[in-house]
């Protein structure tokens, strides 16, 4: 299973981020903490964190200082049986969970669950968010990039991902 995690901060006009490894993470509270003190350290006081994994799936959650509990979109509610982090972040949001699938294979017609408007504020609307989840033939990594873009941490984004 792969999965590429990382946190994005703002740094006044500037964007930071970081590579993470979420294999650890047993709670929200492993990663939110994560979150905000990669934000504190740059002197900020909100991060987001950006999911993809194995092609099949993301998820973003936004974290800020003050205990507010975060807020999490996952592409595809399905894939909770399957991914730990994608169960930790449905538990955690408080998102539904449908029945594990019996087949095996590929999971057509993804449900998108969770915050849809935790972007509106970078660009990225809940209607288009959730177009872009369930939009078939659009891969995982591609609609994080037009999250990064939007928000304006592109460069970050690919870089890390080269």
């Amino acid at each position: 299973m792969s999965t590429f995690a990382a946190i994005f901060a703002p740094d006044g006009k500037v964007w930071r981020g970081t590579e993470v490894e979420l294999d650890e993470a047993d709670v929200i509270d492993d990663i939110t903490d994560l979150m905000v003190d990669f934000a504190v350290d740059r002197g900020g006081d909100e991060a987001l964190l950006l999911v993809e994994a194995d092609d099949e799936w993301f998820a973003i959650v936004r974290a800020e200082d003050g205990g507010e509990e975060p807020r999490i979109y996952l592409s595809d509610a399905r894939v909770v049986h399957d991914h730990p982090v994608a169960s930790v972040l449905s538990e955690a949001g408080g998102l539904g969970a449908p029945p594990p699938s019996e087949s095996a294979g590929s999971r057509p017609n993804p449900v998108p669950d969770g915050d849809g408007d935790l972007l509106t504020d970078l660009g990225v609307t809940e209607d288009e968010l959730r177009d872009l989840a369930s939009g078939g033939g659009v891969l995982p990594s591609d609609v994080l990039a037009v999250v990064a873009e939007r928000a304006g941490f592109a460069d970050l984004l690919d870089g890390m991902r080269l």
